[in-house]
């Protein structure tokens, strides 16, 4: 078993590893910013070592100070959560050499599915469904126009670097094209330091949803069902749930097949994520493979039963697998929302501030997963997402309505936060009846007064 764990991340995630430490008997060490030194993650951790200014690329991207602070403490594995560095192959692989176990795949898998195109190959390669779209990247207009003819418009231009909707851009000919071709490339460049992008046909309304993985070191992969992400805001997830209203259960078991069959071709180790489009048929494709545990993780811990952040840390003391794929059942249905300091009246604009006052809501079948208290103060430096509200039953009607309660009990005061909006989305008739698409919100915008949750 591991002694002790450093945990290179912040804000509700940083919580969430420090809790499953304690549970197993495992030490803390918390890294952090200036501006982080009041966060509870650093209060409860057993150690604590600040790495750095406030901004994330001074501190929590600084992967020469976190294995410092790892070799100060003497910590034999690092936790990078998600975000920051959870996915940076050359982390993984500096780890490595210093001997510090890495909790997460080896540094070949996080490369190779970090770039889209490669992670498109693979799946192509495991006999797994993609969009039809480009054969690697296109590194010039006259090669990508004639790519997205041969394809067919639309088209979706996507960055092979990165993620959060970065680098991403749809063309729906090809005058519009070569505008977002190149806007595509110069917002990569800035966001990841790499601008090459690749092709794929463009699904106009279809439903996002993601098979949960875990695989140990001895070849052993299982999948724990599906999230259904589809409900976004310039492609990032703000409400999630499981199992998929929409899917079939014949759909779900050759998903979760695909899925498990990619992640053993490269003896995947760890928590991982497959995702797919589904389109209006019912046909799905992959789009790509997240190499770390998600937001949305708890979602699929509390439909399974299965603590996914203990499995990762069992994993990476050596052990094998807890469960077998006969052992995982989907027994309740879970709806989270995320809490983001966030003002709707001004097309939700970052709101960071103190708190002046918080009182989580609670009762049967209610998690909240958050770093929050009265008096804390959210720097402006990060995502704004504070907290993660998750409710769950023995059906979707019921997780709805304990979503609507849970809501409604939520008091935050001195910042905005998008609750008022996530409790109209939770009432709509069209979101309670499962109609909903990548396309909800933006629809949902359209349609609804803002005075409804403003």
């Amino acid at each position: 078993m591991l002694k002790k764990v450093l945990i290179a991340n912040r804000g509700e995630i940083a919580l969430r590893i420090v809790r499953a430490c304690n549970e197993l008997g495992i030490k803390t060490l918390a890294v952090y910013s200036e501006a982080d030194e009041q966060s509870l993650h650093v209060q409860l951790a057993d150690e604590a070592i600040c790495i750095g200014p406030a901004a994330g690329n001074l501190s929590y991207l600084k992967a020469d100070r976190i294995i410092a602070a790892a070799e100060i403490a003497d910590v034999d594995a690092i936790h990078p959560g998600y975000g920051f560095l959870a996915e940076n192959a050359d982390f993984a692989e500096q780890c490595a050499q210093c001997n510090i176990k890495f909790i997460g795949p080896g540094k070949e898998a996080i490369v190779n599915f970090g770039d889209k195109a490669k992670a498109r190959d693979m799946a192509i390669h495991a006999k797994v469904p993609v969009i039809p779209g480009s054969d690697g990247t296109v590194d010039n207009e006259k090669d990508a126009l004639e790519v997205a003819k041969k394809i067919g418009y639309p088209v979706i231009i996507k960055a092979v670097a990165g993620g959060g909707g970065k680098g991403m851009r749809t063309a729906h000919n090809a005058v519009a094209f070569v505008k977002e071709y190149n806007n595509a490339r110069n917002e990569a460049e800035k966001a990841f330091g790499n601008g090459a992008v690749y092709l794929e046909r463009f699904l106009e309304a279809p439903r996002h949803i993601e098979i949960q993985l875990l695989g140990d070191q001895y070849g052993n992969v299982i999948h724990l069902g599906e999230r259904d992400c589809s409900v976004q805001r310039r492609h990032q997830k703000v409400i999630e749930e499981a199992p998929s209203p929409y899917i079939s259960d014949d759909t779900r078991k050759k998903m979760g097949r695909d899925a498990v069959k990619l992640a053993k071709s490269v003896n995947y180790e760890g928590a991982g994520t497959v995702e797919f489009l589904v389109d209006g048929k019912g046909d799905y494709f992959f789009i790509e493979m997240n190499t770390r545990i998600q937001v949305e993780h708890g979602v699929t811990e509390e439909v399974t039963g299965v603590d996914l952040v203990k499995e990762q840390l069992l994993i990476a003391s050596g052990q094998k697998l807890s469960y077998q794929q006969k052992d995982i059942k989907i027994t309740k249905h879970c709806i989270e929302c995320r809490v983001c300091a966030e003002d709707p009246s001004r097309n939700f604009a970052p709101c960071p501030g103190e708190i002046t006052l918080y009182y989580s809501p609670g009762g049967h079948g209610v998690r909240i997963d958050s770093h929050c208290y009265s008096g804390y103060t959210i720097p402006p430096y990060y995502d704004s997402m504070i907290a993660k509200v998750m409710t769950y039953g023995s059906t979707r009607e019921l997780a709805l309505d304990r979503m609507d309660r849970a809501l409604g009990e939520y008091l935050i005061r001195g910042i905005k936060t998008n609750i008022p909006f996530s409790r109209a989305i939770i009432r709509d008739p069209q979101f309670r009846e499962g109609k909903y698409t990548t396309k909800f919100i933006e629809e949902f915008l359209e349609r609804v007064p803002k005075d409804i949750y403003t």
